[in-house]
């Protein structure tokens, strides 16, 4: 799914989560994903207000826990407890991305340094309910128009600033901006953070198929216009996918190891793979002294390299890990489920092939007490012959070659 954004009169992380919830993405799952934080003194509601004719969705956060500021690394830690875990990734690189930025204009550690106004409840409600929202409604990619920058001051907790702040002017490094006529501040540091964590593009979105438009209210009122962002929902249409795939930036992170067992290996491998990895592998390699050794790769994108740099060294005790900037094309891919004699196989369809899952081929395999290629040949063979939209059973017992 895609998610394009039209900040007409800028973006904030409450009128980002408004639009999402005006385009469908359900409050219970919303407010399930914070309450895994353990933050309490909260409470998410949304209602319908009609903004200069236009009909949309503001949320409120109301908030009881007097706290207005916390060290950066508290905030990490609530938003690493969201679930399901990428809404809890989204919402780390998020806080992180913030922490990095007020740390550097500060000159202070990004662990340690205060968030004043952005270490408040409603800001990490806005952080992790804009996280859930795009899982639940199933976004894989952000477009945006260009942003409106306003003018003038804005009033925080450091004294007068000019505006935009300089933590947005920061966390907006490479995105798209526009003058505006509009005083004071039209896009938020938290709004800011959200694009940059999602990697949002800022080029016209791809062929697609439109579905719905939320639109999220914020609470200024203007004298001309609504003051909305709204969020257009997209399927690619097949268009799309005649042209050539877009390339993704990555990271790869390897490691040299000559002191570690393979159990370690494995162990750390899966740990990767579990917090979010694109992909981990291994392979031989001799080092200093002709000592035989192993090279940990690491694939992970930008926003969960720095998560899964911390995993690679406390699992492995390694004391470097290297970075290697790359791009990576990824084809589009679908899910598709057969029934080999009563159980169930996944089929991963890609523009070139397909491919049964093995952990179901085996569990098959072992269930039936026949061959893994054997249970293989005939999964492909009821996806091939159309027979995928409708349990399908076949006799594996019954003898003969697949």
């Amino acid at each position: 799914m895609i998610a394009w954004i039209n900040p007409f009169t800028g973006l904030a992380g409450d009128m980002l989560l408004a639009a999402l919830v005006d385009a469908g993405a359900p409050l219970d799952a919303i407010r399930a994903s914070i309450a895994a934080t353990g933050l309490t003194g909260w409470e998410l509601t949304a209602e319908r207000v009609t903004d200069h004719g236009l009909a949309a969705t503001r949320v409120h956060v109301n908030v009881t826990d007097p706290c207005t500021e916390r060290q950066a690394a508290e905030v990490i830690h609530l938003a690493s407890r969201a679930t399901p875990e990428p809404v809890a990734a989204l919402a780390v690189a998020t806080v992180t991305a913030v922490a990095e930025v007020e740390g550097r204009l500060h000159g202070a550690d990004p662990a340690t340094v205060h968030l004043h106004e952005l270490g408040g409840h409603d800001t990490l409600v806005d952080i992790v309910g804009v996280a859930a929202a795009l899982h639940a409604l199933g976004v894989t990619d952000v477009f945006s128009a260009p942003l409106p920058l306003g003018r003038g001051r804005v009033t925080s907790a450091h004294g007068v600033l000019p505006c935009p702040a300089p933590a947005t002017l920061a966390l907006l490094a490479g995105a798209a901006v526009m003058g505006s006529d509009l005083p004071g501040e039209t896009v938020t540091p938290t709004g800011a953070a959200l694009l940059r964590a999602l990697g949002a593009r800022y080029e016209p979105p791809p062929p697609m198929t439109l579905g719905r438009t939320g639109y999220g209210a914020g609470t200024r009122r203007l004298p001309d216009r609504a003051n909305v962002t709204a969020v257009t929902l997209g399927v690619p249409s097949p268009a799309a996918s005649s042209q050539d795939p877009p390339a993704e930036d990555v990271v790869v992170l390897e490691t040299n190891l000559d002191d570690v067992t393979g159990e370690v290996l494995g162990h750390t491998i899966t740990r990767a793979m579990e917090s979010g990895a694109l992909d981990a592998w291994v392979t031989p390699a001799v080092m200093k002294k002709n000592r035989p050794a192993h090279v940990l790769h690491v694939l992970t994108t930008r926003q969960d390299e720095r998560r899964l740099r911390d995993l690679v060294l406390s699992e492995t005790g390694s004391l470097g890990i290297r970075r290697v900037g790359a791009t990576r094309t990824a084809l589009p891919r679908d899910f598709e489920t057969v029934h080999v004699d009563g159980h169930p196989v996944r089929i991963k369809r890609g523009p070139h092939g397909a491919k049964p899952e093995h952990d179901d081929l085996a569990s098959v395999a072992a269930a039936l007490g026949v061959p893994l290629r054997t249970v293989a040949a005939r999964a492909l063979a009821l996806a091939e012959s159309g027979r995928a939209a409708a349990p399908q059973h076949t006799d594996l017992l019954a003898g003969g070659q697949p």
